[in-house]
């Protein structure tokens, strides 16, 4: 398999970053929810959240090397059968969740560094506090954090649906690409 993406389909690094990353999302949704219902003497109650950061960190990393990699190698052309309202869909959808991810990211590390001190990356290096002190800074962010990532999971279910529609019911290549296929 190809590293690179080529006109009929993604390559091999594409696809990693694409499942890779929705793997960390729906993971740290569910990290997330779940951390939240833990009580006070809960063994996970500090090491929850520290696998969450550390997740998140190493997410933003992934998605910035994606980002990166769409400039070095562009994703194939939409297909042919794809109007030109859904080439639009698809791409303010594609960036409405580039911005969702990034902003969830940014929410999530203002709610670690509130208090000034930096966040540690699986106990090998610490990500320094950049900003912080804000008034409210902990509370504001950690509101739109929840919400930007309950709808940001939706999206992405959304984004799911749409390439199985595409699939199933279009029956055309978009999926089909995303699995290393060619179209």
């Amino acid at each position: 398999m190809q590293l690179r993406n080529s006109a009929s389909r993604y390559g091999l690094i594409s696809m990693v970053l694409h499942w890779g990353v929705a793997l960390a999302v729906f993971g740290l949704f569910a990290l997330g929810l779940w951390m939240v219902s833990l009580d006070y003497y809960d063994p996970w109650r500090k090491a929850g959240p520290d696998l969450h950061k550390s997740i998140g960190l190493v997410l933003m990393g992934a998605m910035l090397l994606r980002l990166l990699w769409r400039f070095v190698s562009p994703p194939p052309p939409a297909p042919a059968n794809h109007g030109a309202l859904t080439r639009l869909a698809a791409k303010l959808g594609h960036l409405a969740l580039y911005l969702g991810l990034f902003a969830v990211m940014i929410a999530g590390y203002l709610i670690s560094t509130a208090d000034g001190a930096g966040i540690p990356v699986f106990g090998l290096f610490e990500v320094p506090a950049l900003l912080s002190n804000l008034p409210d800074q902990a509370d504001v962010a950690g509101e739109v954090h929840f919400y930007l990532a309950w709808g940001l999971v939706i999206f992405a279910g959304l984004h799911a649906l749409a390439a199985l529609k595409h699939h199933f019911i279009d029956r055309d290549a978009t999926l089909i690409r995303m699995l290393g296929r060619k179209a």
